[in-house]
């Protein structure tokens, strides 16, 4: 008898957008590596962050997308609550099944919009291994600098 599993707690796709238009992010880690043939390593991560409280709804969001994990952030400012945050970070999440969502399910924000096209250049970038070469990296932070900025139409 084939038994079959439980199944997740999800949302909608439109919800997860709307989240992302509101409370997500889509960032690019530059840091120094000598592991890596230009002496940099370039990360690319989406995030959403949300109080405790709201724990399981970042969880069906992971669930929804199919890859991350959701994980407790210890918050320091006084002034802060307690937060989690969903983040998919691998090289496969992000290309095989983030970006993809976006692209689907596009965002309706024009400053996350703007942001998350740049993220997908950067990405294509970092696909094709412009990341190991210093002329790539210098791409990559140019690109970069136009990313989540607060007034995206003088960018």
């Amino acid at each position: 008898m084939l038994r079959m599993g439980r199944t997740k707690p999800t949302v909608s796709e439109e919800y997860v957008v709307g989240l992302t238009d509101g409370e997500g992010c889509f960032y690019v880690n530059i840091g120094k590596s000598s592991r890596y043939r230009s002496g940099y390593r370039v990360q690319l991560h989406f995030h959403l962050k949300m109080q405790e409280k709201d724990r399981g709804l970042l969880e069906k969001v992971k669930n929804t997308i199919g890859c991350g994990a959701v994980y407790f952030q210890k918050e320091q400012r006084a002034n802060h609550c307690q937060c989690y945050r969903y983040t998919a970070a691998s090289q496969g999440d992000i290309l095989n099944t983030i970006i993809p969502f976006f692209e689907k399910h596009s965002l309706q924000s024009f400053s996350k919009n703007h942001s998350f096209r740049i993220f997908c250049k950067i990405a294509e970038l970092v696909k094709n291994g412009a990341h190991f070469t210093e002329k790539g990296i210098e791409k990559i932070r140019e690109l970069k600098l136009k990313m989540n900025l607060k007034t995206v139409g003088l960018a």
